[in-house]
């Protein structure tokens, strides 16, 4: 999941947690179209070349992930994002029992038998976010794997069902693909994490490179930043790699708004190793012009 547009802005104002009580007209479909549009994510490029029905599927799964992204990004006070986060999960419960209550939660259950969205993923999205109000270290990468798990992982998993998939084989390359593209968001946004005091690059790896997180903290570049940050990368390109070597020929067409996605930020990744990981004190990204092309060069002629 792209970090920026993570979880719930929900519960900070009313109008967020149930917006159509506050005599408004907009629908649960329009909201979350407006959630989608407004986070500025370079999936919402992938979304636009599905039909009709998958793209309000995703649409509505991805504004869900916005949502409880939200609660996280924008958190004051940890109590309360965790009070917002128990929320979600009690609103997830109830909406796959029959009983949505959220915008976001009656726009995206009607997709949930044709797609195969289960309660679980969702939750797994939560938790991921509740790890984020729990720590703001890994260890290692093993532990920064799960985090990447929950909150990138299982959104591929789900974005696969609805993008088509026909192959089991594509859940792995599902994982592996949201693996590849949290790096990257992670990788891009190091300073803007500094900023809210999460450093998720692991600490044996800050330490392999000697680079003190302090330095992060105070956005201190250096030689020993940028060969911690060329490690990243590197780590990055093989997991495309691998994700791409997982993908079954048979999948190949109908995933292709993952394959978009999978360009977009792999040409982010090579534009952040291009500026020499200047990513500590700016946001590198790519034009919407940019972002479009991409998507639709992968659409048009089938390649990243």
């Amino acid at each position: 999941m792209e970090q920026n547009s993570g979880p719930t802005r929900s519960c900070k104002r009313s109008k967020d947690i149930c917006p159509l009580s506050d005599n408004s007209p907009m629908t649960p479909e329009q909201y979350v179209q407006q959630k989608a549009a407004a986070s500025g994510s370079s999936f919402y490029y992938a979304f636009l070349f599905l039909p009709a029905p998958r793209r309000a599927a995703i649409t509505a799964f991805y504004a869900f992930c916005r949502e409880v992204d939200d609660v996280v990004d924008d958190m004051v006070d940890a109590g309360v994002a965790a009070t917002k986060l128990a929320w979600w999960q009690s609103e997830v419960i109830k909406a796959f029992a029959g009983q949505p209550t959220h915008p976001v939660m009656q726009a995206l259950l009607p997709h949930a038998s044709n797609y195969n969205i289960e309660a679980r993923h969702l939750l797994a999205v939560i938790e991921g976010c509740q790890m984020d109000l729990e720590q703001t270290r890994y260890l290692d990468y093993p532990n920064l794997q799960r985090y990447c798990h929950l909150v990138a992982g299982e959104v591929g998993e789900v974005a696969a069902r609805i993008f088509g998939q026909t192959s089991t084989q594509t859940t792995a390359y599902a994982h592996k693909l949201g693996q590849a593209l949290q790096l990257t968001n992670i990788i891009r946004d190091v300073g803007e994490d500094a900023l809210r005091g999460r450093i998720y690059l692991p600490v044996s790896e800050l330490q392999q490179f000697d680079v003190k997180a302090h330095e992060i903290l105070k956005r201190s570049y250096s030689d020993r930043f940028t060969a911690l940050m060329q490690f990243q990368a590197q780590r990055a390109h093989g997991l495309y790699d691998e994700a791409l070597g997982l993908l079954p020929e048979a999948d190949r067409r109908t995933q292709k708004p993952g394959l978009m996605m999978a360009s977009i930020y792999r040409t982010l990744l090579r534009e952040i190793e291009t500026e020499q990981f200047q990513v500590l004190h700016q946001r590198i990204k790519l034009t919407p012009v940019r972002k479009l092309w991409l998507a639709w060069k992968v659409q048009a002629l089938g390649r990243l």
